[in-house]
C-alpha cells in the first residue's frame, strides 16, 4: 500500500503511552489515534462481563469511524480479559496485546528473584500464573498488586504533585532478600507503571532493573505493520497524532503540554461513551 499505516492506541488512560512513544520509534510517519478511556478508568475496579461489554462497544464506534489497519491494546487488563474477544468480533483486523514482561525477567535475573508488579487484578488472574509456570518456574516470583500506582501516574501526568512516600510503599513489597540473595528484576505488569520508573530507580532500596514491556510490543506491531505496509521510510514525517478522551473532558494546561512532548493534539472533546 501507498498510504501510510492507521494505528489506533487503546488505554483505559495515560498508561498507554508508554507504548505509543515505543511504537512512533519504529513507524514515525504513520497516523495514530490514541484513545484513553478516562470515563472507565481505572479498569480494576471493573466486574470482567461489564468491562468486556464496554470496550466491545467503545472499540465498535472507535473501528466504524477511524477504520484503523491495526488496534494496539496498551492495557494488561482489557488484554488479559477482552482481547480474545475482541479477536473473534474482527478477525481480520490485527489486535496486538500487553502481557506481563514475566519471560524477560526471568531470563534476565541472575539471583533467580524476580517480582511482578501489576494491578490487583492483573497478579490474580490465572493469565499471569500461566506465564510463571510457563516461564518463571525456575525463580522465585513476588506478585505485587499496586492499589494505587496506576492513579499516582495518571496524577503525575496531570502535573500534580506525587509524594515520594506515596510511591515507596506501593514498590517496597517487590523487594526480597533470601539466603544471602535479594531481588533483581521488577516486571511491570501495567502500561502506566513505566510513566513512574524514573521515581522508582531513585526511591527502591537497591538497584533492580525494571523491565517494561512497551518496546515488545512495539517491535510486534512494527511486525504486523512491515507485512502489510513494508518497513517505514526512512526520514519519514508524521502524519497526524490526535487523542481522544472518553469523558469528553478536554485536557487541562499542564496534561496538554505533557501530551504535546507526545506530539498529540485533542481531536474530539464530544464523549465517545
Amino acid at each position: 500500500m501507498t498510504r501510510p499505516p492507521k494505528l489506533l492506541v487503546f488505554d483505559s488512560g495515560l498508561g498507554g503511552l508508554t507504548v505509543f512513544a515505543e511504537i512512533v520509534k519504529l513507524r514515525p510517519s504513520a497516523d495514530y489515534l490514541y484513545c484513553a478511556d478516562d470515563a472507565g478508568f481505572p479498569y480494576g475496579s471493573w466486574k470482567e462481563p461489564e468491562l468486556v461489554q464496554r470496550v466491545m462497544d467503545l472499540m465498535e464506534r472507535l473501528i466504524a469511524e477511524h477504520a484503523p489497519d491495526i488496534v494496539v491494546i496498551a492495557c494488561n487488563t482489557a488484554s488479559t480479559i477482552v482481547l480474545p474477544h475482541l479477536r473473534v468480533h474482527w478477525p481480520a483486523l490485527p489486535f496486538v496485546g500487553t502481557v506481563p514482561a514475566i519471560k524477560p525477567a526471568a531470563e534476565r535475573t541472575t539471583s533467580k528473584m524476580i517480582s511482578v508488579l501489576g494491578t490487583q487484578g492483573t497478579v490474580a488472574r490465572d493469565y499471569t500464573q500461566n506465564l510463571i509456570a510457563q516461564f518463571a518456574a525456575h525463580c522465585s516470583v513476588t506478585l505485587v498488586g499496586s492499589k494505587r500506582l496506576a492513579s499516582l501516574a495518571e496524577s503525575y501526568m496531570h502535573g500534580e504533585s506525587v509524594r515520594d512516600v506515596d510511591i515507596a510503599a506501593e514498590i517496597a513489597p517487590c523487594f526480597k532478600e533470601e539466603g544471602g540473595r535479594r531481588t533483581d528484576a521488577v516486571a511491570l505488569a501495567c502500561t502506566h507503571y513505566p510513566l513512574l520508573v524514573d521515581e522508582f530507580k531513585r526511591l527502591a532500596p537497591w538497584p533492580v532493573e525494571w523491565i517494561d514491556p512497551a518496546p515488545a510490543i512495539a517491535r510486534r506491531a512494527d511486525q504486523l505493520l512491515v507485512e502489510r505496509f513494508g518497513a517505514d521510510a526512512p526520514g519519514g514525517q508524521p502524519v497526524s497524532r490526535s487523542i481522544i478522551f472518553t469523558s469528553g473532558a478536554r485536557p487541562p494546561a499542564p496534561l496538554a503540554a505533557t501530551l504535546a512532548r507526545y506530539g498529540l493534539a485533542l481531536t474530539a472533546v464530544a464523549p465517545t461513551a
